[in-house]
């Protein structure tokens, strides 16, 4: 009888010892466990330039299309061909071309309607140079919220993923289409028109620098025109006004003036209204009237002086190689030092250079309080500043007018009207050295 309970006893011991070490060895390890909770399944894993169309569908409204032009830009085709930010459009593709889930609901939905699926709150139709094609179904929010309910048309699974992504495919023709009323980028463009009652403007920029084309040629006040610019091309529509009722408001406004900027490309033009406080434009670029931020408004209500360069001297903040002054019997040379050295020389002694920067300071500062066209006559004050290792030398004479000054650059037709104080400042500073 020992002997039997002895057999029995071993047998069950080998029995569990064998099931213990087939578990052991089916059980996933823990990194493998960890791996697979904190990696949710993902759901679209695409090419982000392999997408060449896209279409959006609300349930119960019209579809909203887009299509990869040849030259890589995206349009808006469908309600109607309209352009589109290609900002926003980027931003769209990004959230749908690499979706992952929060987790799987259902591997093998038999009624999707229960989550908001069939038919979806929203679908999302992408199409591949390769004439592949994906369907994202987006559904309902989930009973707990933070997420919503979506699938791949052809794949049973049922996952959900963060509202937010369902934020970020949820948009309109007025979040997608491009809403500069000027497409030209301020960088490219060449030449700026204003065309008024009073007289016209044009401006033509060589590289960096802007110049005045009309009413006759003169100095530009480049800050002055880049805000122009500037305000030329960041003027948006507001997509989201009443249509009829800024049509109506242009069309009753009285004409500030009608911008033409040019590019690369061509001339587009903006024609901009006024009625009591508010601005309104219409675009050769786009259709319809719209009110638009009075900042660009007073822009263009600005006159020629406001445009004009004032300073006498164009050097800036670029390292001077020679000073000359002439005032009566007085004369001041002054030479940088060679390549390298920022020592100032006048009659082969070294110069303090704290004063030589004082000096710098007070021509770089001489500025126009205002233009006349006569009056300029015996010049007393020459002025000569070479900078750019030499390549340029700008020279100015200066008149006594009443009691303040005018000065005219060589070269130039224009007469710069200036304070006393300035002209004085400056050959007190030179007197200094």
């Amino acid at each position: 009888m020992k002997s039997r309970g002895l057999y029995i006893a071993t047998a069950v011991l080998v029995i569990l010892g064998g099931l213990w070490y087939w578990s052991e060895h089916r059980k996933p390890s823990a990194e493998t466990s960890k791996t697979s909770a904190d990696t949710p399944p993902a759901i679209l894993k695409l090419d982000q330039g392999s997408i060449n169309a896209l279409q959006l569908t609300k349930r119960d409204s019209r579809a909203l299309a887009l299509a990869r032009k040849s030259s890589g830009e995206w349009q808006i085709t469908a309600p109607k061909m309209l352009r589109a930010d290609q900002s926003a459009v980027s931003e769209l593709l990004g959230a749908v071309s690499s979706l992952n889930s929060e987790r799987l609901v259902e591997d093998k939905a038999t009624d999707p309607s229960q989550y908001g699926l069939a038919p979806a709150m929203l679908q999302v139709d992408l199409a591949e140079k390769d004439n592949k094609s994906q369907k994202l179904l987006i559904g309902d929010d989930t009973p707990t919220g933070g997420a919503v309910y979506a699938m791949l048309a052809g794949d049973p699974r049922v996952f959900t993923v963060a509202s937010y992504t369902k934020t970020s495919l949820d948009k309109g023709v007025n979040d997608l289409r491009d809403k500069r009323l000027i497409t030209a980028t301020a960088d490219n463009i060449s030449r700026v028109e204003l065309i008024k009652k009073s007289p016209g403007l044009e401006f033509g920029r060589n590289q960096d620098e802007w110049q005045i084309l009309k009413p006759k040629l003169l100095r530009a006040n480049n800050s002055e025109v880049g805000d122009l610019v500037r305000q030329l091309t960041e003027a948006k529509m507001d997509a989201t006004a009443d249509a009829a009722k800024a049509s109506s408001d242009f069309a009753k406004a009285a004409t500030v003036a009608t911008a033409k900027v040019t590019d690369q490309s061509g001339t587009q033009q903006l024609e901009i209204r006024k009625t009591r406080d508010d601005y309104y434009a219409k675009s050769s670029a786009a259709e319809g009237a719209y009110k638009i931020d009075s900042a660009l408004g007073k822009e263009v209500e600005k006159h020629l002086e406001d445009f004009r360069n004032k300073s006498l001297f164009d050097f800036g903040f670029t390292t001077l190689n020679k000073i000359e002054i002439h005032s009566g019997a007085k004369s001041y040379l002054l030479t940088r030092g060679t390549a390298g050295e920022d020592d100032w020389w006048s009659s082969g002694k070294k110069v303090d250079g704290t004063k030589v920067s004082d000096l710098v300071s007070k021509l770089r500062d001489l500025s126009a309080a205002g233009f006349v066209d006569s009056g300029f006559s015996n010049p007393t004050i020459e002025l000569s500043v070479t900078s750019n290792d030499g390549k340029r030398t700008e020279n100015v004479s200066i008149a006594r007018s009443g009691d303040g000054y005018i000065a005219q650059r060589k070269g130039e037709p224009a007469l710069y009207q200036l304070t006393s104080d300035g002209v004085d400042n400056l050959l007190k500073a030179a007197a200094a050295l």
